[in-house]
């Protein structure tokens, strides 16, 4: 399992692999997709699955849905297109991809979306006692990590998977997967502040830059800000902001790359869907 850059175990349980993918029923009594579809150079996997099977598993669509797909000329295994509806592949090490986007194929491996609370720790385990992420997980079989991290203090979104060079690459700098966060400030916020943060302002390891600023609320002495980054050094928006003299007393992080909070709710989950897996795939080129 590929544990490199900022990401973390947060689970325990079964290594990746070792559960038996379930891709409903006996493939034998499915011969009739054989017959729609051309033909292509793709060599059959012994002992594979067919493909649409693959595809509605991982939540594409319906299995008719997904022989469409293929009949059009829309997926790829391994970078080449297949038409035959009977093709059979190994989800495990083949590469698939549905109108050009990476699709989940392998039933081992969970992507979920978490809602971090404040006041808990970006951790498996805390010797003082403070809550983690592992007390909102539950039962969890898979052994999770968690994509970078969020303050003690800071709520919000976080990516959990163990997809090893998935999680590696949305937390190196290199990718540069934009975050985006919610933050109480003092006002009143100055017309030119947006400008000046997308200048880029001098922290004591450097310049900081924001890809967005806007206001959202300003009333009085109170503002609530959204401010949008690609870079993930420690404290980063909080830093920033109070560099500008807006020091933050609430920060939520509601985006990472395509996937938003929305409405998941302080210490809930949900498992990603198809097309946000697949387009965290494409931030990260994979």
């Amino acid at each position: 399992m590929n544990t490199r850059g900022h990401s973390r175990e947060v689970g325990r349980g079964r290594m990746a692999g070792e559960a038996q993918p379930d891709y409903g029923d006996n493939d034998e009594d499915d011969d009739w997709g054989d017959l729609g579809g051309e033909r292509d150079d793709l060599t059959d996997v012994p002992g594979g699955v067919r493909l649409q099977k693959v595809l509605a598993a991982a939540g594409v669509g319906s299995r008719r849905h997904c022989e469409e797909l293929i009949g059009a000329g829309r997926v790829e295994v391994d970078g080449q297109t297949v038409r035959r509806f009977g093709a059979r592949v190994d989800p495990e090490h083949q590469i698939i991809r549905v109108d050009g986007k990476r699709i989940p194929a392998r039933q081992d491996i969970a992507y979920l979306a978490f809602n971090k609370p404040p006041k808990v720790l970006t951790a498996m385990s805390d010797d003082r006692g403070r809550k983690t992420i592992a007390d909102f997980l539950g039962d969890r079989a898979e052994r999770l990590f968690h994509v970078g991290r969020l303050d003690y203090d800071t709520e919000g979104l976080m990516l959990l998977t163990n997809d090893g060079e998935l999680a590696h690459r949305l937390a190196h700098p290199s990718y540069e997967v934009a975050k985006t966060y919610l933050a109480d400030v003092p006002g009143p916020i100055p017309r030119d502040l947006g400008r000046r943060l997308a200048t880029g302002v001098e922290l004591e390891d450097g310049v900081a830059v924001a890809d967005r600023f806007r206001v959202l609320e300003q009333a009085g002495s109170h503002a609530l800000v959204e401010i949008t980054l690609h870079e993930g050094r420690k404290h980063i928006v909080r830093r920033m902001l109070a560099e500008v003299g807006h020091p933050v007393s609430r920060l939520v992080r509601t985006t990472v790359g395509p996937v938003k909070l929305s409405g998941l709710r302080p210490g809930e989950t949900r498992d990603l869907t198809t097309r946000e897996i697949g387009e965290l795939y494409a931030a990260v080129g994979l």
